[in-house]
């Protein structure tokens, strides 16, 4: 199997300029907090940062009932009613933080949204590291408004970030600095922040 079926995790089912939302292919599999994903190929490539993923019924307003009184652990439960993969479903949102045109990454929203039914797949360690050479995506992070705490998501992207850094340390003193730049007079947010980058 090559890199990009290896990688591939989900499907994009919602899009819009600023974000977009994959159905994973395996329920539960959905990448971490922060983790930077992309979609699309080539010049068309989004990089997006996880900012949130849920798991539900496929059927609008029909919720899971409990199952398991009796079963000696949660593994017991899927294999004594093994359509339950089939009802349920694991989605994440992602928001865009920046796109490739002309050959380079470009921090910045990116001309037109993502395709439905485009794949998600997880950046690799090389892909990662070349996104996150400079910190242009931070103004992003830090200004989103999104359904969970942006300073949260901040800290948790710049921790998936650092672990493809060549110098782990190196990188978080550098993203602290720009955390700095952008944040003036803010110190309470930027100390939540950098402690969480630590984590």
């Amino acid at each position: 199997m090559d890199n990009l079926n290896t990688n591939r995790i989900g499907e994009v089912i919602d899009t819009s300029t600023t974000d977009f939302t994959a159905q994973s292919y395996q329920l539960y599999n959905t990448p971490a907090l922060g983790a930077l994903v992309k979609t699309g190929e080539g010049e068309n490539t989004i990089y997006a940062a996880v900012y949130h993923a849920t798991t539900s019924s496929i059927e609008p307003g029909r919720k899971p009932i409990a199952r398991g009184q009796d079963a000696a652990s949660e593994e017991d439960i899927y294999a004594q009613s093994p359509q339950l993969s089939k009802l349920l479903r694991s989605e994440f949102s992602c928001l865009i933080l920046g796109y490739r045109g002309q050959g380079q990454i470009c921090h910045c929203l990116p001309p037109r949204p993502a395709h439905i039914h485009s794949f998600a797949e997880t950046c690799t360690p090389e892909e990662t590291a070349e996104f996150s050479r400079s910190f242009g995506f931070l103004n992003i992070l830090i200004n989103s408004e999104l359904p969970v705490p942006a300073d949260e998501v901040t800290a948790a992207c710049l921790r998936q970030l650092a672990a493809a850094a060549p110098d782990k340390q190196v990188f978080l003193v550098k993203a602290g600095k720009e955390l700095a730049r952008i944040l003036p007079g803010q110190y309470q947010r930027l100390k939540v922040i950098l402690e969480r980058i630590q984590l």
